[in-house]
């Protein structure tokens, strides 16, 4: 599967939580437990967005692509497990353009908190 994930161009329509620079930052997803059961949790979290297609499952690894409502740009999110630690590191970033006035990082937050309230139900 894959190892890393790709660094931010530098562009500002890309976040990642192994960026090292503040603006393309964001924070990990973190899990408690079993890394197969967070897996899935990911997985079903994806499949329940109505604009997201997974298009990889690897090991390890996740590939998404999100459609935007109106403009139907593509952005690609993609989800790696690290081998050592409880979390999920995240890319997230647009397929074309240069501005994105937000979208990615506003996304990550929402899927954020979508998966820590998930994990508070007990997942």
């Amino acid at each position: 599967g894959t190892k890393s994930l790709a660094p931010c161009p530098n562009t500002s329509n890309c976040v990642s939580s192994l960026a090292p620079t503040s603006g393309h930052y964001v924070p990990p997803l973190r899990y408690t437990g079993n890394k197969d059961a967070a897996y899935r949790k990911l997985v079903a979290l994806m499949a329940s967005h109505q604009r997201a297609r997974i298009v990889v499952k690897a090991d390890n690894y996740l590939k998404v692509e999100f459609r935007s409502a109106i403009l139907r740009f593509v952005d690609d999110v993609e989800f790696l497990f690290s081998t050592d630690q409880a979390l999920i590191d995240v890319r997230s970033a647009s397929r074309v353009g240069y501005y994105d006035f937000g979208a990615n990082r506003r996304r990550m937050e929402l899927l954020h908190s979508q998966w820590e309230s998930a994990r508070d139900m007990g997942a």
